[in-house]
């Protein structure tokens, strides 16, 4: 009798322990499954390609002077007597705009006049009552203000990318945010020696009053224009083996992602695609060979990819970036 309890205690013992086992390779399972899973699927951005536009340039600084300065003599030498100007006023041709004294000891004089040899605005007058000029001896500039020129020097390596008639996006740092239009309209015929750059000139297009002489200008100058390439972010960009990538996406799903919303965690794979660059400006590069327009690549989250991997895309984007 207590041979067979004994029989149907290690029975029992043995289904129990054979349940335990069950249920602990299912659970093990189900969690290296999940496990598998997680670990299958990379969260990424992408990025819809189209056809765009890029414009490469070159940076320089220049300033803003007025295109024409004369400078003004008087007739005789004396002291300064009198003084009628002062800059920022505009005159007239033959205005008179001080009187000089011709006066030495033990001879009198009658005061000369001193008049504007050319129409504009007084952009310059340092000396003051008293003060010894003659004939040699500038004591004012006058300046067509009406025209402004930005000029500005260029390193010798790159004038072969200057031509006349290049557009040029100017800002000023007195209107941050603000962007002025200007167009290249002389170039000199020779380099400067010492500095080994060659001078420039542009005209702002259209003129702004905004705009005074003097002012430090940052210029951008278009040197090439790229119209229906294909731009990408340059960060999507992935290099191995001394060659550029970039991983294309395929969608599992055909869930329509196009616009710049939410793509739902939207399944995917990717692949591995050998593209060629063109010209790198800011942070856009150009794609001369190796996708299409409305080819969808990762540009988020592509450092750990290999060619294959599975993807959730979490956020999708077009040109817009």
């Amino acid at each position: 009798m207590k041979t067979q309890r004994l029989e149907e205690t290690v029975f029992i013992g043995f289904i129990i322990l054979t349940i335990l086992l069950f249920i602990t390779a299912m659970l093990t399972g189900c969690s290296k499954s999940a496990q598998a899973d997680t670990e299958a699927y990379f969260a990424v951005n992408t990025y819809k390609t189209e056809a765009g536009r890029l414009d490469d340039y070159l940076e320089f600084g220049g300033d803003v002077v007025a295109s024409s300065v004369v400078n003004v003599l008087p007739d005789t030498s004396g002291k300064i007597s009198r003084i009628f100007v002062s800059v920022g006023d505009f005159v007239r041709k033959d205005q008179v705009l001080a009187y000089l004294d011709p006066s030495k000891p033990g001879m009198t004089y009658s005061e000369s006049p001193v008049k504007a040899p050319v129409s504009g605005t007084i952009t310059s007058f340092p000396l003051s009552i008293g003060a010894t000029a003659g004939p040699s001896t500038s004591i004012g500039q006058i300046s067509s203000t009406e025209k402004l020129e930005i000029q500005t020097n260029v390193a010798e390596r790159f004038i072969s990318r200057i031509k006349n008639g290049q557009n040029a996006i100017i800002t000023f740092d007195a209107y941050p945010g603000i962007n002025f239009s200007a167009r290249v309209f002389e170039i000199s015929p020779v380099l400067d020696t010492s500095t080994r750059t060659l001078k420039i000139k542009m005209r702002l297009d259209p003129p702004d009053d905004r705009v005074k002489v003097g002012m430090y200008a940052r210029v951008k100058l278009i040197t090439e224009k790229l119209n229906n390439v294909i731009i990408i972010p340059y960060d999507a960009l992935v290099s191995r083996d001394n060659k550029q990538y970039v991983f294309t996406v395929t969608r599992t799903s055909a869930k329509d992602v196009s616009d710049k919303t939410n793509a739902g965690n939207t399944p995917a794979v990717v692949h591995l695609t050998e593209v060629k660059p063109g010209i790198h400006v800011d942070d856009k590069v150009e794609i001369t060979t190796g996708l299409n327009a409305g080819d969808e690549i990762v540009v988020r989250g592509q450092t750990l990819l290999n060619d294959g991997a599975k993807i959730n895309v979490m956020t999708s984007g077009n040109s817009g970036m």
